[in-house]
This record gives structure tokens, C-alpha cells and sequence, in this order.
């Protein structure tokens, strides 16, 4: 990545060679440009927010930033790519959205995510921190920033305009009014789950923002829960366990089940246990944020209940479910099983059968199928 400071490597985490997507894009390209341009001051207390793979903490790291991300795979990212541009462990802070923010605010850089759910929580827990003379830049890629997102800077920290659109990418200026009356934040957002899906029916659940379908049940999530497999016991990872309604389901039909709640979201991890402890689970459980079983023995794990992402950010890609399956495996005592989740249309049967040598149906409707692969000895 080329900027007004010089040439940076940067790769997103984990790293792999045959990714083409790149750890930038001209959102933030368009950002570094307009802060050197204008001469922007960056003293202070420097906080930058949704930094997806670390280019902008990277590139500002001289400033001493803090960066604010709910993601756990940016995060590391963001580790090492400050360690091969050569700066100084300590140099720039390393938030997540569960930590308390920073008490103030001189500069606010915002990478505009995709949730705005995730911005207006992240915003509104900013807002004490930010006054009159606060520097406050948001940017992202044109089809990211709608009339929406620019109402929500306005409504929580003051008025708001944009920029022109440069490589399909856009900036944000808004000005801060310390005398705006905000909202009160409406996260995270509790509400009970319907019936006719098992032991959570009428059960409560608890979201924090950013989280997949925070508001509601997702069908694809109604889908499997209505065709769970019996546990017998032994220890069940919820993979990318979103609000942990699936592993909660497992516990409360199974207390002697071990649940490993597992998801690379700061957000999604939090809710998950959130939604384990409203519920009065008995049984044990561990959550864990991660790169999926990156962390998980091998041979260890009786059970696997995924429903995987197909998306990173605004990029269509199957990477994230071949690692989950790929880490299933590894992880998976011989004879465990992996359940999956997913839209007809993924093929996921065919990474299965590559995988692991077989794939089951499960279940199906017109819209989603569930599958089971079986680790063989």
C-alpha cells in the first residue's frame, strides 16, 4: 500500500499466498491521502475504528493510535502487519469493542463497517469522549455509505457531509456538537425466541451490536435448530456461534454436554455468553474468541455445529467455511461429526466429501440444507 508516508506490506490474517483479496482498499487509501493533503493534525489522543486488516493504524502508527475493531482476524492482522513495518511493540493500542473506549478523543477516524448497527454502538460509546475541536473522518467504499449511515453520525456526534467519490470510495466530515442531545444506546437488544424450534423455544436471546440478524431469528439458524442432532454427552464446539443460540440449545437439551462457543467476533463471543447466562444454562461451557479451532486440541472435540459466513466484509468468498471445515476436522475425535448449516446453492456437500470422504443430508427445504460429515479413524 502506497500513502503520503511511504510504502507499507500489509496481508490479512491468517496470511495465505493465494488470497487475491488485498489487507486495503481505496477507502482507506482515500483517507491517509486527505489527512496528509490537508495538513490535519494528528495530536492528541488518535482513535480509529473498523480498521479491517491494520492499514490505517499501520500507516498512522508514528501518531500512536489506538484502534478500536470487533474482529479478532483484524486484530492479529493488525499485530503483524505493525511488526513487519519495524514498529515498536506498544506504539498503537489494540482495542476491542467490548473494552471500554477511550476517555478522549482528538481525532476520530472511522472505516465505516458494514453492520450499522456495529456504528451507531461504536459511535455512541464515543460520543462522551469527543468535543468541540475533536477531528471526526469517516470513509468507505461508495456502496458502503448510504443517507442512513450519514443520519447516524449527525444524530449522535453533529452535522455531517461527504465527500466527493474518488475509486469508487468516499470520505465523511462531520463536526462534532457537544450540545447534542444523543440517544441512549439500544444495545446489546434482548427478545425471545419463537416456538416450534426445540428447547430455546420462547427462551431468551441477547445481541450486541454487529452481530448476524441482532433483531430477529435468522431462518437458516430456525432451520437447524429444528434438526440438532441428540449430543449423548462429550464436548460440542457452536462454530461461529453468533448469539450462541445453537450452543445454548445444545446445552439446555444435554446439561452433561461441554460447549465450546467459538467465534472470531468480540461482539458475537459476548453475546453468546450473554445468551447462555439468561437462560440459566447448568451445564459447563467456555467461550472463546479465535480463528476458529485454531486454539482447540487435536482430537478433542465430539461434536461440530457450524453455520458458516460466505462472506468477508463485501467480498463473496467460501475461505472462511473450507478453514472452519478444515479445523472441524483436526479437532474432531475419530467418529466425531460435523454438522453444517448452509444455502443449497454453496455446495457445501462437495467440500465435505473432499474433506472428509463423506457428506450426509440431513434435512433440507427448498432454501437450506443440513449436512453431517463423519471423521474416520
Amino acid at each position: 500500500m502506497t500513502t503520503p508516508w511511504g510504502e507499507y506490506e500489509l496481508s490479512r490474517f491468517p496470511e495465505d499466498p493465494r488470497d487475491p483479496l488485498r489487507a486495503w482498499d481505496a477507502s482507506d487509501s482515500y483517507l491517509l491521502r486527505h489527512l496528509a493533503e490537508e495538513d490535519v493534525p494528528l495530536t492528541g489522543a488518535v482513535v480509529v475504528v473498523g480498521d479491517r486488516w491494520g492499514a490505517l493504524a499501520t500507516a498512522l502508527a508514528r501518531h500512536r493510535p489506538t484502534q478500536i475493531t470487533d474482529s479478532f482476524l483484524s486484530q492479529e492482522a493488525t499485530r503483524a502487519n505493525l511488526a513487519r513495518a519495524g514498529v515498536e511493540p506498544g506504539a498503537v493500542g489494540l482495542l476491542t469493542t467490548q473494552d471500554p473506549p477511550p476517555e478522549r478523543v482528538d481525532v476520530l477516524l472511522v472505516r465505516v463497517p458494514k453492520s450499522l448497527a456495529l456504528l451507531e454502538d461504536q459511535l455512541l460509546r464515543l460520543a462522551p469522549a469527543v468535543h468541540a475541536d475533536t477531528v471526526v473522518v469517516g470513509t468507505g467504499m461508495v456502496k458502503e455509505i448510504h443517507t442512513s449511515t450519514l443520519q447516524l453520525f449527525e444524530r449522535i456526534l453533529g452535522p455531517t457531509r461527504t465527500s466527493l467519490a474518488r475509486q469508487k470510495a468516499r470520505l465523511i466530515f462531520c463536526t462534532p456538537d457537544p450540545a447534542l442531545e444523543r440517544p441512549a444506546n439500544p444495545w446489546p437488544y434482548g427478545y425471545d425466541l419463537p416456538e416450534g424450534i426445540g428447547t430455546v423455544s420462547g427462551r431468551t436471546v441477547v445481541n450486541h451490536a454487529g452481530v448476524f440478524c441482532a433483531d430477529r431469528l435468522d431462518i437458516g439458524t430456525r432451520f437447524f435448530l429444528q434438526h440438532l442432532p441428540h449430543t449423548g454427552g462429550g464436548r460440542v464446539v457452536d462454530l461461529g456461534c453468533g448469539n450462541g443460540v445453537v450452543g445454548t440449545a445444545v446445552a439446555l437439551a444435554d446439561p452433561q454436554a461441554e460447549v465450546l462457543f467459538v467465534d472470531e467476533s468480540f461482539q458475537a463471543v459476548a453475546s453468546a455468553e450473554a445468551t447462555y447466562k439468561a437462560n440459566g444454562v447448568p451445564g459447563p461451557a467456555e467461550f472463546r474468541v479465535g480463528d476458529g479451532l485454531a486454539g482447540v486440541a487435536p482430537g478433542s472435540v465430539d461434536l461440530v455445529l457450524n453455520n458458516p459466513p460466505f462472506h468477508a466484509h463485501q467480498a463473496t468468498t467460501d475461505t472462511t467455511a473450507w478453514r472452519m471445515f478444515t479445523g472441524a476436522k483436526r479437532a474432531l475425535r475419530p467418529g466425531g461429526e460435523l454438522w453444517v448449516i448452509g444455502n443449497r446453492h454453496l455446495g457445501y456437500h462437495v467440500k465435505l466429501k473432499r474433506l472428509f470422504g463423506n457428506s450426509h443430508l440431513v434435512a433440507s427445504d427448498p432454501k437450506f440444507v443440513v449436512l453431517k460429515a463423519v471423521k474416520r479413524g
